[in-house]
């Protein structure tokens, strides 16, 4: 465990004894950690690589009060002695990496940003009806209030359970995608995942999130370090959006889309995903 702000931040590592270069997993707001199992124990194999739980995720500690994660990013490599590092982001994870290649460009050698998401950027008013419709409406609608408000005083694991199964199926399938899209293996792993962001959400206590400013959206052409935008063809077309403005506004961004595949790529496709990533580091860290 890191403590950072005097809160217990959750992470593992591993790595050759002379590795080639540093790389940093930062998982999405519906995960945790151990999204990346497949791409930490392979590129281990020839980098240090650093996996970690979000304050308020997974194993940290909780988040209360102002939560800044990219600047939580950057103190998790202070505390590690990481000076620079490729960073791997999925979902709001790639926003965080994002945001440190801003902030912080010397301490970024690469971006590789996975169905992520964008910070600055409003989420579409289709995709938000379509989140209430699809995954809100699997609570009762005073429940989930009590829930979001911190009042309810006791949680329902089956709300938990029917709310991470809405949004897994919603999100991690894609909305025109069923339940027979993801195998049982990571169909369960993503609604656990989800579940616990869901429970420890509406248990512990109260947080507001603050990002780069000026925002990330109206400053891709300023980043500079090699970047790879990865896509799931399958993912909701909101989030999509990002991938779009992502690979169009930063300068000589790489693409990769692929098809059958949701909002989590690292879990849905990981041969493919730590394939993507093994060709594009060994271009960024040459021996």
């Amino acid at each position: 465990m890191l403590i950072i702000d005097d809160i217990k931040i959750a992470y593992e590592e591993a790595g050759p004894a002379t590795p080639l270069g540093t790389v940093v997993l930062v998982h999405g707001g519906t995960t945790d950690m151990r999204l990346w199992e497949h791409q930490f124990r392979a590129l281990s194999e020839r980098y240090r690589v650093i996996r970690y739980d979000w304050r308020g995720g997974g194993r940290s500690g909780d988040a209360a009060g102002e939560v800044c994660h990219h600047e939580d990013l950057l103190a998790v490599m202070d505390a590690l002695g990481v000076e620079r590092a490729a960073l791997v982001g999925n979902s709001m994870g790639g926003a965080y990496a994002t945001e440190v290649a801003l902030a912080a460009p010397a301490r970024v050698a690469a971006l590789a940003l996975i169905s992520s998401g964008l910070a600055g950027h409003p989420w579409p008013q289709e995709m938000l009806d379509q989140a209430r419709e699809r995954v809100h409406s699997s609570v009762p609608a005073d429940r989930l209030a009590r829930y979001r408000g911190g009042t309810a005083g006791h949680v329902d694991p089956a709300d938990v359970r029917a709310m991470a199964e809405a949004h897994t199926l919603w999100q991690t399938a894609g909305p025109d995608r069923g339940r027979d899209a993801l195998s049982d293996e990571v169909w369960e792993s993503a609604v656990e995942m989800c579940g616990l962001v869901f429970e420890r959400s509406w248990t512990g206590p109260r947080s507001t999130e603050r990002h780069l400013t000026p925002p990330a959206v109206t400053r891709l052409p300023e980043i500079t370090a090699p970047t790879l935008v990865i896509n799931g063809l399958s993912d909701v077309p909101g989030i999509q959006q990002m991938s779009d403005l992502l690979s169009a506004g930063i300068p000589a961004a790489r693409r990769i889309d692929l098809p059958e595949t949701g909002h989590l790529p690292p879990l849905e496709r990981p041969t493919e995903v730590t394939e993507a990533l093994t060709a594009f580091l060994s271009a960024v860290f040459t021996p």
